[in-house]
C-alpha cells in the first residue's frame, strides 16, 4: 500500500507538522472506510494517533486549503506541456436542521427546485489532453442578510408589476460597459483572482468556462476584469443580430445591428460542419454576432440538430469573448466543463461531501475542502493502479486499501508472522474483495 505521509511533505511550508500527521492518518482512513464519511467514522478506521479528538482537532484547525491544492497539483499532477482551462461551478449539499453554517435555500438541478442546504463554489483546472478535472479551490457560498433582502424585494417587485409592456416612460439609455457585479459574481471574482495570484508564472490560463447560468454580460465583465476570456452558453431564445453591413445613411448615429438571427434558418456561409448519425443531422455554424445586452461582439457557435424522420429541430448557442477561437475548440472546451461535475459526484459518493455533520464555519469549510482534495489524491493513486489494470476505478482503490487494513489487523492476532511470500499472496487475495477490475499484481502493494 502506498505510504501517504511522503506525499504530504510538499505541505510543510504552509501547515504545521501536526496537521500533516493528522492528514496522513485521515487520508488512508477515508480510502479504507465504508459507510458515511464523518469524523466519528474516520476515527474508527485510523491507526494509532487517529483518535476522535485528534480528528476533531484537524477539522477545527484553520487550513490554507488553496495552497495545499496547488502544492499537491504542482508536485504530482501538473504537466507543463499540456493546455489547461479554468472551470467553475457550484454544488448544493442537502442539509436539515438550523445550525449548519451558511444554511439556506439553494436551487439544485438534481431536484429541479430550491432546497434547504449549503452551497459550495469550486474552481478546477481541466487538462484538455487528459480530459480530467482537478479541483483547486473550494469556498462556501453564504448569502448575507442584505442579499437575502434584495432577493425578496425583487420577487415582490416582479409580482407587483403586471400588464406593463415595453420601455418605462422617461427611461434613458444606459452605458453597457458599466456593470455593477452582483454579490455572487463578486464572490466568484475574488476566488478567481486569488487562484490566479497563486499560480502566477507557472501555468498560463486564457479561458474561464462556466455553465449557462453565467451566460450574461455581468459574468462576461467579471471574467474580462480577471484577464480571461469567458466560454459559456446563451439561452436558446437569445436575441442575436448580424453586424450591419450597409452604407451609412448620412444622418444620426451609424447603424450597428443588422438582421436578427434565426437559428433555424442560418445562411450557408456560416456553416462549418455537417454530421449525420442515426437519422439525426447536426449542423454547426459560427459567426461574430451582436446582442443588445452585451457591449461587444461575441464569437457565437450555434449547433442545430434536425431529426430527418420527424423534421423536429433543436439548437444550442455557445459563445466566447475570444473572437479568434475556432468553433471546434469552443465546443470541445465547453464540453470539458462537465468534468467538474464528475469531481462533485466522486466527492459526494466516496469522499464525504454529502455526509459531513459539522456545523461551524471552519469545520464545514474543512469538510468540503477535504472531500474535494481526496478527488485529487485518488486520481494520483489511480495512475499507479491503472498500470496493472487500465480500467481501475475508485472502488478498486478503496478495496485495495480496505484489504490492506483487514490483512494487517488479522496478522496482529497471529502468534507468528507468516512467510513473506504467503503474506503477499494473502494481501493480493484480500485486496481483490469488493473490487471490480481485478489484477494479479499491484505495484507498491506492501
Amino acid at each position: 500500500m502506498p505510504n501517504i505521509l511522503p506525499l504530504l511533505e510538499c505541505f510543510a511550508p504552509y501547515v504545521s507538522s501536526a496537521t500533516i500527521r493528522q492528514l496522513s492518518q485521515i487520508i488512508p482512513a477515508i480510502l479504507m472506510m465504508s459507510g458515511r464519511v464523518t469524523m466519528l467514522g474516520i476515527s474508527r478506521w485510523t491507526d494509532k494517533g487517529g483518535s476522535y479528538r485528534n480528528v476533531q482537532r484537524f477539522f477545527y484547525t484553520i487550513i490554507p486549503w488553496s495552497k495545499l491544492f496547488w502544492a499537491f497539483f504542482r508536485q504530482y499532477l501538473f504537466k507543463p506541456e499540456d493546455v489547461y482551462l479554468l472551470v467553475g461551478d457550484e454544488s448544493v449539499v442537502t442539509k436539515s436542521g438550523k445550525k449548519t453554517h451558511g444554511l439556506d435555500r439553494f436551487f439544485s438541478s438534481l431536484y429541479g427546485k430550491a432546497i434547504p442546504g449549503v452551497a459550495f463554489f469550486a474552481l478546477s483546472l481541466v487538462n484538455t489532453q487528459e480530459r480530467q478535472s482537478y479541483p483547486m479551490m473550494v469556498d462556501q457560498r453564504v448569502r448575507s442578510e442584505t442579499e437575502k433582502a434584495e432577493v425578496k424585494r425583487k420577487k415582490a417587485q416582479k409580482k407587483s408589476v403586471k400588464g406593463k409592456v415595453g420601455r418605462p416612460k422617461g427611461s434613458k439609455n444606459k452605458d453597457k460597459s458599466k456593470v455593477e457585479l452582483t454579490a455572487e459574481l463578486s464572490f466568484i471574482q475574488t476566488m478567481i483572482r486569488q487562484l490566479l495570484t497563486l499560480i502566477k508564472g507557472t501555468l498560463p490560463l486564457s479561458y474561464l468556462v462556466l455553465d449557462g447560468h453565467f451566460g450574461n454580460k455581468n459574468a462576461l465583465h467579471m471574467t474580462r476584469e480577471c484577464g480571461l476570456h469567458l466560454i459559456s452558453k446563451l439561452r436558446h431564445d437569445a436575441a442575436l443580430y448580424f453586424p450591419y453591413q450597409g452604407d451609412y445613411q448620412g444622418c444620426g448615429r451609424p447603424r450597428k445591428y443588422g438582421e436578427k438571427v434565426d437559428c433555424h434558418n442560418l445562411p450557408e456561409q456560416y456553416l462549418k460542419q455537417t454530421k449525420l448519425k442515426d437519422n439525426i443531422q447536426t449542423r454547426i455554424y459560427q459567426a461574430t454576432l451582436l446582442n443588445k445586452h452585451f457591449p461587444h461582439a461575441l464569437n457565437v457557435v450555434i449547433i442545430v440538430k434536425i431529426n430527418l424522420e420527424t423534421g423536429k429541430r433543436s439548437h444550442v448557442i455557445l459563445f466566447s469573448s475570444d473572437l479568434n477561437l475556432s468553433y471546434d475548440l469552443l465546443i470541445d472546451y465547453y464540453s470539458l466543463r462537465f468534468q467538474i461535475e464528475f469531481n462533485f459526484r466522486d466527492a459526494k459518493q466516496y469522499w464525504g461531501l454529502e455526509d459531513f455533520m459539522n456545523v461551524t464555519e471552519t469545520a464545514v469549510h474543512n469538510a468540503a475542502n477535504l472531500s474535494l482534495f481526496m478527488v485529487n489524491v485518488s486520481q494520483f493513486l489511480l495512475t499507479d493502479f491503472r498500470q496493472a489494470s487500465s480500467q481501475a476505478g475508485i472502488l478498486d482503490l478503496k478495496a485495495h486499501f480496505r484489504g490492506y487494513k483487514y490483512v494487517t489487523e488479522t496478522l496482529k492476532l497471529l502468534p507468528k508472522m507468516p512467510d513473506p511470500i504467503l503474506f503477499q499472496h494473502i494481501f493480493q487475495t484480500i485486496s481483490q474483495l469488493g473490487s471490480i477490475h481485478n489484477s494479479q499484481s499491484r505495484s507498491n502493494s506492501s
